[in-house]
């Protein structure tokens, strides 16, 4: 879920560490590239105790999520829930891996902390001391990354507390000072907890630990949800044709964001000789990346988040009130889904959030300034000024594509179950939406850093 900021030089993949024939298995057999890469990986013994240690943390987080919390009703947990109800709740419960839905240790996930992560890079960008500090280096990013703990803690401790009222409210857990406060230590420690598992995993292990963690957390219920279509199919609340649209849909979806997450727009860039000493270097050309889809799965959390605050607030005043009826009757409406209305809506707001989180993450003035400070250009384009106008326009128009791809995406979520409108059909929620764009995402990139791990030990990786 992280955004990288073009403006790297890429070299252009081909001719380093070409495998043998027969495949790193020997025998002689014709492997995939995909399997091929992983034996390889596995063959080594430094990858292969980062693999194990991926796993094993797997292990201690879903372990996690059968930890019940003390005293909780699980008639009243499943009326919170039932129905599609819970408001934020439920955006909640997609990262939290179910915990939440069962009000475990780990019931508040990992959300904080991508909450702190996102308000920090807000602030960086705001900030120009923290700008500054992020330029430091590994020093700078260091006290960043302590700043973000200090506001995961803040905002984890602030979480709890409303989680528990409302858990009270609604007869979730008794009505209690100390289970009260037991139940947000415990939530709050769960959090922190996990922040550290996710940090060991990018340090010992391949890849972003905090998106490995929601990847794990929305595959684990995976099976659950698979034998759940199944048993309808098979009971018959579920039509043959429905499930086999449901995998219909669910591969192409897989396809599209493999597509839209690889694509970029490579822009050339021509570098200058220069003379260092009494050396001359020669000059080359390389790209610029621009991703079309650099904001990542954060622009549907912001819009979705949106649209559901009168369905949480509504759930928060009594239901026979006069404000009740009205947050109930304004939610209906404008949850997504609801109506063709309310889906441009949340189409529109998911827009916007693309083109401006993109704005804040990518700095093209700071790209131009780049280019001219070490001497490089675009052919056919002069330095500064119009550069810097040039690069903004691509960044415009791809981001216009991503977006709408991300809208689409998200709206899927609400067509399929609409369209399949069956109850066992609708257990399977990975269609669309954040779940299948994160777990595509998070995936791509743990296959990508593989993938340089093996480059570096002269390996093809599987990503070509």
């Amino acid at each position: 879920m992280s955004v990288r900021t073009p403006g790297r030089n890429i070299p252009a993949a081909g001719g380093v560490g070409r495998r043998p024939p027969g495949g790193f298995g020997g025998g002689g057999e014709d492997n995939t590239p995909f399997v091929q890469a992983m034996v390889a990986a596995w063959a080594i013994p430094e990858l292969r105790r980062r693999i194990a240690f991926i796993f094993a943390m797997f292990g201690v987080y879903v372990f996690g999520l059968h930890i019940p919390l003390p005293g909780v009703n699980p008639q009243a947990l499943s009326r919170v829930f039932g129905g599609g109800g819970g408001g934020i709740l439920n955006l909640v419960d997609v990262f939290s891996g179910g915990a939440l839905r069962k009000v475990t240790i780990f019931a508040m996930g990992i959300i904080p902390y991508i909450n702190a992560s996102i308000i920090m890079q807000l602030l960086t960008f705001a900030i120009p001391q923290w700008q500054e500090l992020a330029k430091e280096g590994e020093s700078g990013r260091k006290r960043i990354a302590q700043y973000t703990r200090y506001l995961t803690a803040g905002l984890a401790l602030a979480q709890a507390i409303g989680l528990v009222f409302y858990l009270r409210h609604s007869g979730v857990i008794a009505a209690s000072f100390l289970i009260g406060l037991t139940t947000v230590l415990t939530l709050v420690a769960g959090t922190a907890f996990l922040m550290w598992i996710g940090e060991l995993i990018t340090e010992k292990g391949i890849g972003n630990g905090v998106s490995l963690i929601i990847f794990c957390g929305i595959m684990v219920r995976l099976p659950a949800q698979t034998y759940g279509v199944y048993q309808g199919v098979v009971g018959g609340t579920v039509a043959p044709w429905q499930a086999l649209l449901l995998v219909v849909a669910f591969f192409a979806t897989v396809i599209g964001v493999i597509f839209v997450q690889l694509g970029q727009r490579k822009i050339p860039i021509q570098h200058v000789r220069k003379i260092v000493g009494n050396k001359m270097t020669q000059g080359g050309t390389s790209y610029l990346p621009f991703r079309v889809a650099s904001a990542g799965v954060i622009p549907i959390i912001f819009a979705l988040s949106i649209q559901l605050l009168p369905l949480t607030f509504a759930q928060f005043v009594p239901q026979t009130s006069r404000a009740g009826i009205i947050l109930n009757e304004l939610a209906n409406w404008f949850s997504p889904g609801k109506n063709p209305i309310t889906g441009l809506v949340y189409a529109a707001i998911i827009v916007f959030f693309t083109y401006f989180y993109t704005a804040v993450t990518v700095n093209v003035e700071d790209i131009t300034d780049q280019l001219r400070k070490y001497g490089s250009y675009i052919p056919g384009i002069r330095p500064g000024k119009p550069t810097m106008e040039y690069l903004d326009r691509v960044l415009t128009r791809i981001t216009l594509a991503g977006a709408l791809f991300l809208a689409l995406i998200a709206l899927l979520q609400y067509w399929i179950p609409a369209i399949t409108n069956t109850m066992g059909a609708n257990q399977f929620t990975l269609v669309g939406g954040t779940s299948l764009l994160i777990v595509v995402g998070v995936a791509l990139d743990t296959m990508q850093a593989i993938e340089a791990q093996l480059l570096m030990r002269n390996y093809e990786g599987f990503i070509r």
